[in-house]
């Protein structure tokens, strides 16, 4: 059997996809469906059954639970970088991921966490997931420093060498629609060009960079799942790991995909970032993937333009968003 956290969610529910194509349903979902849409990720997916989170949690005392668990994929977290409530993120982010990582380790079971590109902080420090470099990180808000808890907590203890965490950059594709205010740039801007035939993008405020052409590592879910399922596979692979294309491309490029994607002549205007932000948006992100390929993963990522045309043609033009 294989757990996966955050099943309905964006990632999770899209690895479940990947699961089911090569042949596996023994799955257990774990998630909080609450009042969103997020369940439609799970329409149509094969799995033997749903348990909510905290009931899963609380059940893991149980040492007779669960048997003949192949892995654990734990993507569930609250995921929203605007989410101000500490005790909230602390527990469901770090608390939450720390009793469940005690008990794999207790079983030796394989374990995939979600870290997150934003224990990067503003990126003075680069965008590296040498080990070295962890320790010394300065995420800039409650999100990414929940996450980046979890991450010293498995160095201290010395038991990251058991498991493998991913951070993720700026992830866009099918079953992202129930995130609201986090859905990526991508399926903003679609829906901008449908509603006023135009995008908006922040006008920039560093002498480096022209508006627009502030630069993102953009990574498609279908390529992200295709990494999890390797680490999955590859015990040997361990520790945290970068997950993006290791290729930043600016807000100009990905707008300028969508409308030829949809076969419409650009048209973008630059608007005034709001203040509150201005002193910590982060220019360029770009992911450092050596380690992950010295590990011996050999996989060519899609490039921004492919991704985007099989997003919008494949999905978002057919007004289906779950894969």
């Amino acid at each position: 059997m294989i757990i996966v956290t955050g099943g309905a969610g964006f990632i999770g529910s899209a690895f479940i996809w990947k699961l089911n194509n090569e042949g596996i349903d023994d799955i257990l979902v774990v998630d909080e469906l609450g009042k969103k849409d997020k369940w439609k990720n799970l329409s149509g997916r094969r799995f033997n059954d749903y348990i909510h989170k905290d009931e899963f949690l609380n059940s893991l005392t149980d040492n007779n639970k669960y048997k003949n668990v192949k892995a654990v994929i734990h993507m569930g977290a609250c995921s929203s970088t605007t989410e101000t409530d500490a005790d909230f993120l602390i527990y469901n982010n770090y608390r939450y991921s720390r009793e469940l990582a005690k008990w794999v380790l207790a079983k030796n079971i394989r374990f995939i966490y979600a870290s997150s590109a934003a224990t990067y902080g503003d990126g003075s420090l680069g965008f590296s997931d040498a080990d070295e470099i962890t320790p010394v990180l300065k995420p800039m808000n409650i999100y990414g420093y929940s996450k980046h808890l979890f991450d010293l907590w498995a160095i201290r203890n010395k038991v990251l060498n058991k498991m493998a965490g991913i951070k993720f950059f700026n992830v866009f594709g099918p079953n992202e629609y129930h995130k609201e205010n986090m859905v990526s740039m991508a399926f903003r801007a679609f829906h901008q060009v449908i509603q006023s035939g135009k995008v908006s993008l922040f006008k920039s405020y560093s002498d480096e960079y022209k508006d627009g052409e502030q630069k993102r590592d953009f990574v498609y879910i279908k390529d992200c799942v295709e990494i999890i399922w390797w680490l999955m596979n590859n015990k040997q692979a361990s520790g945290l790991f970068n997950l993006g294309t290791g290729k930043a491309r600016s807000w100009n490029d990905l707008v300028k995909a969508i409308f030829a994607a949809m076969g419409i002549k650009p048209k973008i205007e630059y608007i005034e970032m709001p203040e509150s932000i201005r002193d910590r948006y982060q220019y360029f992100t770009e992911a450092k993937m050596d380690k992950v390929k010295k590990s011996g993963c050999a996989f060519n990522f899609m490039s921004l333009e492919d991704a985007l045309n099989d997003y919008v043609l494949g999905y978002l033009l057919k007004n289906n968003s779950c894969l």
